[in-house]
């Protein structure tokens, strides 16, 4: 019996120790992270042109669409605001957009305001575009069912479609179509 008393009570002694004692810390994960220097906005019309694109998140997504109250896709997003915030009349499309006589910004070197593109059905054709607002943040009407939104250039899926840059409201000279 001695035995079996100095057993349990030695267990019991574990058991207690054991349920004081700290768990070690995780050890930490090191993540990604990819920086963006926000460079400081052209002009006051770039603010106009961010506030106008950031009022309209939560707007309904609608193909075609190119009004606050029909709804917008993504071109009918960049058109509206930067007709409205900016008075310039853009191309109807992204097609149309990407090729304007408009400088190539480098990821880096965006401003709010730049139009990015985004090809979402992998290759190089460009099927999307949206508004950059500033610290990795753009502004898009992205599909049927959803409606206009904030997302980050850095989340996975926008990075891997991400196609290029343009600088519509340029220092000295507004974009002009071809």
């Amino acid at each position: 019996m001695a035995m079996m008393t100095r057993f349990a009570f030695l267990s019991l002694v574990a058991l207690l120790a054991a349920c004081s004692s700290r768990a070690p810390a995780p050890a930490p994960v090191a993540k990604p992270q990819i920086t963006f220097i926000d460079q400081p906005s052209s002009s006051p019309v770039a603010d106009d042109v961010l506030i106008r694109a950031i009022g309209l998140v939560g707007t309904p997504y609608r193909w075609g669409g190119n009004t606050p109250d029909s709804g917008f896709d993504c071109s009918g997003l960049i058109g509206y605001v930067y007709r409205d915030a900016a008075n310039i009349n853009l191309p109807r499309s992204t097609r149309e957009m990407i090729v304007m006589r408009a400088p190539t910004v480098d990821i880096n070197s965006l401003q709010s305001g730049d139009l990015v593109f985004f090809a979402t059905g992998g290759g190089s054709q460009v099927s999307h575009a949206g508004i950059y607002v500033g610290e990795g943040r753009f502004v898009h009407a992205p599909s049927t069912g959803g409606t206009v939104r904030l997302d980050y250039l850095s989340n996975s899926y926008w990075s891997k479609a991400y196609l290029q840059a343009k600088r519509v409201l340029a220092p000295g000279h507004l974009a002009q179509n071809p």
